[in-house]
């Protein structure tokens, strides 16, 4: 009988490019999840003939109903970032993380299906590796189901991501956003108020692979090797760093991670104006500070802002193309402010990743 893995999306409300500086972030999970439906292969009995690499239990055999091409491997993965169709990328980065770790893997065979938006900036690829981790067996908590899934992240692309998207998709609460500090793990559900709704709406597609977000990773190694952590820094300190782009780099996180105790502080008090004029700012300060918003995405801030009913819009994730979020009026028509065939999506908070199996 077939088992099945799933785990959620996530949108990011405010707080981008904190994590990987163990600063403070604002997700929440997405009712848009990436499935694997799935069967554990037992092990071969003394003098069974040796099994093919779809049932063997040392081996991963996968196909999908969103990509061409069958993803084999073999248990153990050695290099995870040559596995092809290049989506198998994450699901053998997922084994190689649990093997380094020394968890036990074992290999499965099955479908993968995705609801979530590939390239929009709304974590496909950490669902599918959050997913895959339930598949091949992991008993863990959610902080180090999370850590193993960002490191196969690590393994499968070379771009050095926080730990935000993953964590969220493992531990997302229905109805509630996550307040996360990136440096202790700990998360904080924060109830959304009723009368607001989250939208996205999808500007471009983009990857992180081979974008300029390891640029922005090491430039913020660099201020830290200036004033210290970023966590803990003020803009008096990131001011004083000399050169131009290393400051306005600490600029961002530093007063980035005021915004997100600032945006969750007016959500508790259902300030929707004061978390909607936080969410300006922050747009504001990665489109200049930080450099990873686009042209293309600065505009659909600025026309989805004049909708009746709007109280803030950003964009979310890594940048560089990918989605906007907008946070409303139930009622606002943001379809309006955006061209005809524009993917745009009502999200909703949702509960995080889950294992189904079948009743013995």
């Amino acid at each position: 009988m077939s088992s099945v893995a799933r785990a959620p999306g996530r949108v990011n409300l405010i707080g981008d490019h904190t994590d990987y500086t163990g600063g403070l972030v604002f997700p929440m999970a997405i009712d848009r999840d990436t499935t694997i439906v799935f069967e554990q292969s037992p092990e071969n009995s003394p003098g069974e003939p040796t099994r093919s690499a779809s049932t063997r239990a040392d081996a991963v055999s996968l196909t999908s109903e969103n990509f061409e091409g069958t993803v084999q491997f073999d248990l153990p993965v050695t290099d995870a970032a040559a596995v092809r169709p290049t989506w198998g990328r994450y699901v053998a980065g997922v084994a190689a993380a649990m093997t380094e770790r020394s968890l036990p893997v074992r290999g499965f065979h099955g479908r993968v299906a995705t609801e979530v938006p590939i390239g929009g900036g709304l974590s496909s690829s950490a669902a599918l590796e959050v997913a895959a981790a339930l598949a091949f067996g992991i008993d863990t908590d959610v902080a180090t189901l999370a850590a193993v899934c960002r490191r196969a992240e690590h393994l499968a692309t070379s771009v050095p991501c926080g730990i935000m998207d993953q964590l969220t998709s493992a531990a997302g609460v229905k109805d509630h956003a996550l307040l996360i500090d990136c440096h202790t793990l700990d998360v904080t559900p924060v109830r959304i108020p009723e009368s607001l709704a989250v939208w996205v709406v999808e500007i471009s597609s983009r990857t992180l692979d081979g974008s300029e977000y390891p640029a922005r990773v090491a430039q913020c190694a660099a201020a830290e090797r200036e004033i210290g952590p970023l966590r803990l820094a003020d803009l008096e300190s990131a001011d004083r760093i000399a050169d131009r782009t290393i400051r306005s780099r600490a600029r961002h996180v530093v007063s980035e991670n005021e915004r997100v105790r600032d945006f969750a502080a007016a959500l508790v008090a259902g300030d929707a104006r004061e978390a909607g004029r936080l969410m300006y700012a922050s747009h504001r300060s990665l489109s200049r500070d930080f450099e990873t918003s686009t042209k293309q995405m600065d505009e659909a801030v600025d026309g989805i802002s004049r909708v009746p009913g709007v109280h803030g819009v950003r964009m979310t994730g890594g940048g560089f193309g990918g989605c906007v979020v907008v946070l409303a009026e139930d009622d606002a028509p943001i379809g309006t402010a955006v061209s005809a065939g524009t993917l745009v999506m009502r999200v909703r908070a949702a509960d995080g990743a889950s294992l189904a199996t079948p009743l013995s």
